[in-house]
């Protein structure tokens, strides 16, 4: 068992805990951010107990956010504010304060909390999770989408909310020590002074120094002086008093428009990354879980309220303020409806400056620990609650109908393949059918010149018995899809067993597979990375025979080595013997004609 004393080993228990539970999280969809709180929870004190002193931990990990709140500042440039205003200040306005007016209102009334820890108890629980609402959208690819793009901005005004209402906890705890009018004067100046020497610096000094640093070309320093940058402004900004957050927010504000912010941003990103990974572990060794063994229907009732309230709050901001419709509307509440990662930095504020009992501080972390755990499952539920019913494909009737005398070829697909081997047979006066499955590309190719291009799944007997199949010399199919391009050959081929076809194959095992059905195979990228290395061969000095020699050589060879490999390609080990012994024929190859060209000249 590590020594609290012991930076390494507890370096190693923090690392191996993240580099066991977060892929582990990931691959359930439960979200990074999930896996790092298990993983604090997992080494704190109330499981293994391999970390003694959390609240050490806390204080080093706080940079994460400091870190986070500088790049949300970089990213918040005055441009891109005013394109998304009417959503961020709009519905993101709306929500904060609407979210947090109920919370506070539950807290005020039903829990007895006084006025000044209820505003921060609603406001705080009115903030989502920015890293977990993010990347569950990311991964389930509906970022584009209408609830993707709103909850995009209610989390940028989110996040942006937090920054005054960090700054605000101290105020509204008071303090136990009077100040005099002067004193609190003095103070105001000292913030005043504070905040012009990072906005006069930021605007004229910074800028300059990121010249001289980047000039000199040492990554290790360009990246000491971002970090100076970012912690020397919170450390300023915390002598006088206020947040370390708001002074990095500022920072990185200032820099927005700089054309240094995209290094400053690759920079700061794998620390930020570590450091709020290591701050989520913080929260999750300080999660009390004796309260969910002795106080279970407390912690669990307190996680559905949280939801139950939050979630039909912006279901109804996202109908009435953001225009979605219903599943729009239930998606954007199931994402944003967990507690966030700012309500630990406010609620462990409120804690230290007495607005919260240590105890009710442990049911709040508690409660938006759980309430990111049910996330997942919401979203899991989210879609059959709303089964998207397919609508039947609008095709024009002139689409459907093949009218066509006997085609000499039959090409299935108009992608950027299809619509090559289409303007060739054209220009040769080769009678062709083409057929496709998206409207858009039929539109967009009949436009140029009427190409004889029809609606139909080539996969279908009917569809190949009307554009007389049977009458064709060749069957081109050059889709998209590896795997519907093997279906569609097999089809083909069963229908019509005299059949040329023609196939596009993606990589060498769908060559292999067409190989088997009799259709002749063509990569799709291989004959244009043949020309990119012929042109790579003369740039480096080889004379254009001898480029022209060296892309036969292999080309032979490489068509060689495939007909070899068909006969053991579900071999895996025997197709990797088979590369490596082409690999050293081909090395050969070379050297030997290298020789012969030497010999030639002398």
């Amino acid at each position: 068992m590590p020594h609290e004393g012991n930076l390494l080993q507890a370096a190693v228990v923090f690392l191996l805990a993240a580099v066991l539970t977060v892929p582990l999280a990931k691959r359930l969809q439960l979200g990074a951010v999930l896996g790092y709180l298990f993983a604090g929870v997992i080494i704190g004190p109330s499981v293994l107990g391999l970390i003694g002193n959390p609240q050490s931990v806390a204080q080093f990990s706080e940079l994460g956010v400091v870190l986070l709140l500088f790049i949300i500042g970089l990213e918040l440039s005055p441009k891109r504010l005013w394109v998304m205003r009417k959503a961020v200040f709009g519905v993101g306005l709306a929500q904060v304060l609407l979210t947090g007016l109920v919370m506070g209102v539950v807290a005020l009334w039903l829990f007895g909390q006084t006025w000044n820890s209820a505003i921060v108890l609603g406001l705080g629980l009115a903030l989502s999770s920015t890293a977990f609402g993010l990347q569950s959208l990311a991964e389930r690819k509906e970022l584009n989408q209408p609830h993707g793009r709103l909850a995009f901005a209610i989390l940028l005004f989110q996040d942006i909310a937090a920054i005054p209402l960090i700054a605000m906890v101290p105020l509204l705890a008071g303090s136990d020590h009077p100040t005099t009018e002067a004193q609190g004067l003095q103070h105001v100046l000292q913030i005043l002074g504070s905040i012009a020497v990072v906005i006069i610096g930021g605007r004229y000094l910074l800028r300059p120094v990121f010249r001289i640093v980047a000039k000199t070309g040492l990554r290790e320093v360009s990246t000491a002086t971002a970090l100076l940058v970012v912690i020397g402004t919170a450390w300023l900004m915390e002598l006088v008093g206020v947040s370390m957050a708001l002074g990095a927010f500022l920072a990185g504000l200032l820099l927005a428009d700089s054309e240094y912010r995209h290094e400053l941003e690759s920079q700061i990103e794998p620390f930020k990354g570590l450091l709020l990974g290591l701050f989520f572990i913080s929260v999750g060794m300080g999660a009390n879980l004796s309260l969910l063994l002795s106080s279970p229907l407390v912690v669990i009732g307190l996680t559905l309220l949280l939801i139950g309230l939050k979630l039909p709050l912006l279901y109804a901001v996202g109908r009435r303020v953001g225009d979605l419709n219903r599943e729009s509307a239930l998606r954007l509440g199931v994402v944003l409806a967990a507690g966030g990662e700012f309500a630990f930095v406010v609620f462990k504020i409120g804690r230290d400056q007495g607005l919260f009992e240590p105890h009710l501080y442990d049911v709040l972390v508690l409660t938006i620990t759980l309430s990111m755990a049910v996330t997942p499952l919401l979203l899991l539920v989210c879609p059959k609650l709303f089964k998207t019913k397919v609508k039947p494909v609008e095709v024009p009737e002139e689409y459907r109908a093949i009218e066509s005398d006997a085609p000499r070829v039959v090409i299935a697909g108009m992608g950027r393949m299809g619509q090559i081997v289409a303007r060739i047979l054209r220009a040769q006066n080769i009678s062709f059918i083409a057929l496709d499955t998206s409207v858009e590309t039929i539109e967009l190719t009949r436009s140029f010149g009427g190409m004889p291009v029809f609606y139909g799944d080539p996969q279908r007997p009917e569809i190949l018995h009307a554009a007389k199949v049977d009458q064709a010399e060749f069957f081109v199919i050059a889709m998209d899809d590896p795997q519907i391009n093997i279906k569609t050959a097999e089809q083909v081929r069963n229908l019509y067993p005299h059949m040329k076809i023609i196939a596009r194959a993606r990589n060498r095992q769908h060559v292999h597979r067409l190989v088997d059905l009799d259709a002749s195979p063509v990569r799709e990228t291989f004959y244009s990375s043949l020309e990119m290395s012929r042109r790579t061969l003369v740039g480096l000095g080889l004379t254009q025979a001898q480029a022209d020699a060296r892309i036969t050589r292999f080309k032979n060879h490489d068509l060689q080595v495939l007909a070899a490999q068909h006969a053991v390609y579900d071999d895996a080990a025997k197709v990797m013997q088979t590369a490596e012994e082409a690999r050293t024929e081909l090395a050969r190859l070379f050297e030997m004609d290298r020789l012969e060209e030497e010999s030639d000249k002398v």
